[in-house]
């Protein structure tokens, strides 16, 4: 059923009467309106010069005019980049800057590599390499930008030009290292496998997938972070007994040296359903008490005690099916490829990108469906540390968060609606009960965490 739905929709596809250029610039220009007018939206949230209600007695007015000022800054830089970005985009649709590409890896493959080399899935490879260096070198103004002047103006930059340029080059590097194998596998099983190639591609990158969850902490972390075992002491036989008092399967407990490029602070856990490891970011541990740092654990780990990060690969891979599948539909359409400059062949990795194209207004929907499914897991995980007995020590690491990171006090509903996968501060503080009648309070001696897992 699924075949002949895609085979009825691959014939109305191919149409000579599409104009498909024109449709993927104007869908792009209208997304880009779109989340500009949000941008501005928010802007003017930005601009206000008053703290919420629900943050009146936990951030002073010279916090809050400081959060507004990086608002209003990372408002700037965004709009700038992702106009740099649809002047770029539109450039590459009009000049047809694939086929300029792929003709210049096809002559380089003639003249110049060996002659067992040549096919469509050794040029394939070349031209994603090259583009992904073109767009690399392109991009380095505006990240430099975001690194050195914006992020440095407020304090939170802490990486030295050096580590940046590496952090390219290993990013690059590793690009390759990944990418050939996986794009290899993708192409040949497109190639050899016919019309029902989707089944094949999704299967292989849902074991991609799986396996990726393996090797990132062991093998892709440390090429740009050192992790390093936490010591022993009360912060961690307060994690141990978390886990212990829910059952999670930590087997390792190590701290990465965020610290190393930002102010910015985090923690999150990794791994195998029976093998887990729990990453707090030595920032976060600086800038947290101790019960602050379990609070937040408490937090993370209610999205593993709720299957969240489950239901999410679960859609993600639901979503990766149709993206493959409709890609199956587009795949030998002569009239689009043709449209960009390839009349006598069709390379399949061309298509996937050209089917990107089009997909582009479709994808701004799941995002906002993945937005709102994720703050509701949000709320879900902070009223899950609130039952084991967190509620005052997870809204002062909200709050301290809040005003380390600078973060946006306040939001547009529709921008957030689309942009935030994470609730505002003031919306999980009136949902952990707060609503600015009071300030959270001190958080009171704990009992020794020990006895806590005992009750529990």
């Amino acid at each position: 059923m699924i075949q002949g739905l895609l085979q009825a929709l691959t014939r109305f596809l191919d149409n000579p009467a599409i104009p498909w250029k024109r449709l993927i610039i104007s869908f792009s220009v209208g997304q880009f309106v779109f989340e500009n007018w949000l941008l501005l939206r928010q802007y003017g949230v930005y601009s206000r010069n008053t703290v919420p209600k629900t943050l009146t007695k936990e951030v002073d007015q010279k916090t809050f005019d400081k959060s507004q000022e990086y608002g209003r800054a990372k408002a700037k830089f965004q709009f700038f980049s992702s106009l740099f970005s649809q002047i770029k985009n539109i450039a590459e649709i009009q000049y047809n800057a694939y086929a300029y590409i792929w003709t210049l890896v096809g002559g380089f493959m003639l003249h110049r590599a060996p002659e067992r080399f040549s096919g469509e899935i050794t040029q394939s490879l070349l031209f994603f390499i090259l583009f992904s260096f073109a767009n690399t070198i392109i991009d380095m103004p505006l990240s430099y930008y975001h690194h050195f002047v914006m992020e440095e103006k407020f304090g939170f930059n802490k990486m030295t030009k050096k580590t940046w340029i590496m952090d390219k080059v290993k990013g690059q590097l590793l690009g390759i290292a990944l990418g050939v194998p996986i794009g290899s596998g993708v192409l040949s099983i497109i190639k050899y496998s016919g019309d029902s190639f989707f089944y094949y591609v999704w299967m292989f990158m849902v074991g991609v997938q799986l396996i990726g969850v393996t090797v990132y902490p062991i093998l892709i972390v440390p090429i740009f972070n050192k992790l390093t075992p936490l010591e022993a002491g009360s912060l961690k036989t307060g994690i141990d007994n978390l886990a212990a008092r829910l059952k999670f399967p930590l087997t390792e407990l190590q701290v990465i040296d965020g610290s190393k490029r930002s102010s910015h602070s985090n923690a999150y856990f990794t791994g195998l359903p029976w093998k887990k490891t729990i990453v707090l970011y030595d920032t976060l541990i600086e800038q947290q008490s101790e019960e602050q740092v379990v609070a937040v654990l408490a937090h993370e780990l209610g999205h593993w005690h709720m299957s969240h990060t489950t239901k999410l690969l679960a859609i993600n891979s639901g979503h990766l099916f149709f993206i493959f599948a409709m890609f199956s539909a587009f795949v030998h359409n002569k009239q689009l490829f043709s449209e960009f400059g390839f009349v006598k062949e069709q390379p399949i990795l061309i298509g996937f990108f050209l089917f990107s194209e089009v997909l582009n207004p479709s994808e701004c929907l799941m995002q906002l469906f993945m937005n709102i499914m994720t703050r509701s897991f949000e709320y879900q995980a902070d009223a899950f540390a609130q039952k084991l007995g967190y509620k005052v020590e997870l809204a002062q690491a909200l709050i301290k968060l809040q005003i380390k990171n600078l973060s946006s006090m306040d939001a547009d509903y529709f921008y957030s609606s689309y942009h935030h996968s994470h609730p505002i501060l003031p919306e999980r503080l009136r949902a952990l009960g707060w609503d600015g009648s009071e300030k959270v309070p001190e958080a009171p001696e704990k009992k020794d965490e020990s006895e806590k897992a005992v009750k529990a």
